[in-house]
């Protein structure tokens, strides 16, 4: 019998080889069964596990206090909003996730929906290929240099976008309480409150997590301070934005375009009229992948486990709280 059971509650991938032969460092029994959509699913499949490898399945308070042996919960992704971090901490049980995985991916796909948008791309494509060769179809197009990219949150993908628009010509400004001047001042950055962002912004990029204080985050007061050139790119989480003030924004041409990679319901519902906007480019959440960050990814998700059950804390420690009940050891991380 195996010294630990490692249960993965969800996932999309194709193969899960990665984990397996990092797990394999311990005795583990790595069960790959379940496809979790509920807090009983995730009961039923995790409750004597003593890890879990967790994407989009919730785990509540409801599931952590059905928990009997867990010790860490670790998240394929940035965000853990899929997790009860209190519940968690209360229970002592690590919760960790992978901070740095997908830099490059999300700043790159954030500028490319920018671009896209900000250019017609997709557009003038479409209407190119039914034979319309017109540039008119996708006027007005405005020129890019001079003018303002307002990024909502200023971690290190924003920081990274930050260094890229910058070389087109584009002016930085950020809305980040938690971000010092001198921070802001390295990456040549305007700290801005919200509202003067939304008001100022040609081109506005949101970066933050999904928290009970940031959920609603851009609403129809926000939407209505913004230039009707402007355009919203969200690679972060959907309910960031309230999506029926956006649409009604778009609807009423309050603002310009969106480029959203991610939704308040995903995958997108049939009747979601963003589809049918020419002016809305969007994507299935696609933001973080590339063949190099999925396998970063899958390595340091599985690799978390293995650090805590070997009795250290892991590299990407997400409910440091957890340090005041829970006393592992400390890993030096080169």
């Amino acid at each position: 019998m195996a010294k630990f059971k490692v249960v993965i509650t969800d996932y999309e991938y194709s193969s899960l080889a990665i984990e397996r032969n990092i797990l394999h460092q311990l005795d583990i029994e790595f069960v790959t069964s379940s496809q979790c959509r509920t807090e009983d699913e995730v009961i039923e499949a995790a409750h004597d596990a003593d890890a879990i490898l967790n994407q989009y399945a919730p785990i509540t308070e409801k599931v952590i206090n059905n928990l009997a042996h867990c010790k860490v919960i670790s998240r394929y992704g940035v965000g853990v909003n899929t997790i009860d971090l209190d519940a968690a901490t209360r229970r002592g049980i690590v919760v960790s996730n992978c901070t740095d995985y997908c830099i490059d991916e999300v700043a790159d796909h954030a500028l490319a929906l920018l671009l896209a948008s900000a250019r017609k791309i997709v557009q003038l494509n479409s209407f190119t290929k039914q034979g319309l060769w017109d540039y008119k179809k996708g006027t007005p197009i405005f020129r890019l240099r001079g003018k303002v990219l307002g990024l909502i949150g200023f971690g290190k993908i924003p920081q990274n976008i930050c260094l890229k628009a910058r070389a087109l010509g584009l002016r930085v400004t950020a809305y980040d309480p938690y971000i010092s001047n001198a921070i802001a001042a390295q990456y040549g950055v305007e700290l801005v409150d919200l509202d003067t962002l939304c008001q100022q912004a040609d081109y506005i990029s949101i970066h933050v997590p999904l928290t009970p204080n940031t959920q609603g985050l851009i609403g129809a007061k926000q939407l209505s301070q913004m230039k009707r050139e402007a355009i919203l790119i969200n690679t972060s989480r959907g309910p960031l934005i309230d999506e029926s003030a956006m649409i009604s924004a778009l609807q009423s041409s309050q603002i310009a375009g969106a480029g959203l990679d991610v939704l308040e319901q995903e995958p997108i519902l049939s009747d979601n009229p963003l589809l049918h906007m020419e002016q809305v480019i969007l994507t299935p959440h696609a933001a973080w992948y590339s063949e190099e960050s999925e396998k970063e990814l899958k390595g340091k998700v599985a690799q978390n486990v293995v650090d805590v059950l070997s009795g250290f804390y892991p590299r990407y420690l997400a409910n440091h709280d957890v340090k005041r009940i829970l006393k592992l050891n400390k890993r030096s991380f080169d």
